[in-house]
């Protein structure tokens, strides 16, 4: 992995964390998620005119992403509902790396270093040590949360070996993106419409503005990662794209007012060390 490559990653993450810690409109998580994920899909359109239709090679790995990203909302959402932001990110965020890998080399037989391994396992202990940097070394976090964030990790495993594949399938990476998000909007906004028939217009005139923002992170968020993928090993770029725990620990930090104590710190050490072997591997 170049240093270019591993800059627009972190640059990935960063808006990653911006566009989850949007999604909490008012109480209701699957609205967010429906309208940050509906104008990603709006902002695609313009563009689609200039890039054209993706590769045959493509489309079915589009298919199968889709349905993966329409369990990750659904299961993403839930988490959110019945836990909170700052145990639900660190621990649906870094075991997504974890199953991966091992998804990667059972169903592709696609392995990677030891020293890779080695990263990414650093990786996921600083996310962990994220999750449990509260005044108490406990998670106190309710089964039902913990379930949806185990299986969000699932889903996400899922859609990333499905877009990683996908990008290198198509005859361009942007192209692949662009449909992509244009389909998950699409998608997304038919149960939104059934659940929301009645609000959904006032919905869109009260959030609009957090919604095209966080559509916006969402797009170059996720649209960085699918091209970085077509560049570098995916598990490896997987992993550190988990590195977004870091910028929602500071976004906590900055507008929570919450402490940066010393697991936090360690945390980030261990984070950053596993980046660096992890490119190193590569």
């Amino acid at each position: 992995m170049t240093t270019y490559v591993l800059l627009a990653v972190l640059v990935a993450a960063l808006c990653h964390a911006s566009w989850n810690a949007l999604v909490k409109f008012g109480n209701d998580r699957f609205f967010g998620l429906v309208m940050i994920s509906f104008f990603a899909g709006i902002l695609t359109i313009p563009a689609l005119f200039w890039f054209g239709l993706p590769s045959p090679n493509a489309i079915r790995w589009l298919i199968l992403s889709v349905i993966f990203h329409i369990g990750y909302t659904y299961f993403l959402s839930q988490a959110y509902t019945h836990g909170d932001l700052s145990q639900i990110y660190p621990i649906s965020r870094g075991s997504a790396p974890l199953i991966t890998a091992i998804l990667s080399a059972v169903l592709f037989n696609d392995l990677i270093s030891f020293m890779g391994l080695i990263g990414i396992l650093l990786i996921i202990s600083g996310v962990v040590i994220i999750a449990f940097a509260g005044k108490k070394f406990t998670l106190n976090i309710k089964g039902k949360a913990l379930a949806f964030a185990l299986c969000t990790a699932f889903f996400t495993a899922c859609y990333t070996l499905s877009d990683g594949y996908g990008s290198r399938a198509s005859e361009d990476p942007i192209v692949y993106t662009l449909w992509l998000f244009l389909l998950n909007g699409i998608v997304l906004m038919v149960p939104g419409i059934i659940k929301y028939r009645n609000t959904l217009f006032q919905g869109i005139q009260q959030y609009w503005r957090s919604g095209l923002f966080g559509g916006l992170m969402q797009l170059l968020s996720y649209g960085i990662v699918i091209w970085a993928m077509s560049q570098a090993p995916i598990v490896i770029v997987a992993a550190i794209r988990e590195t977004s725990v870091l910028f929602a620990m500071f976004l906590s930090i900055v507008f929570l007012k919450e402490k940066f104590n010393l697991m936090r710190v360690t945390a980030c050490v261990i984070i950053l060390f596993g980046v660096l072997l992890a490119k190193l591997s590569t």
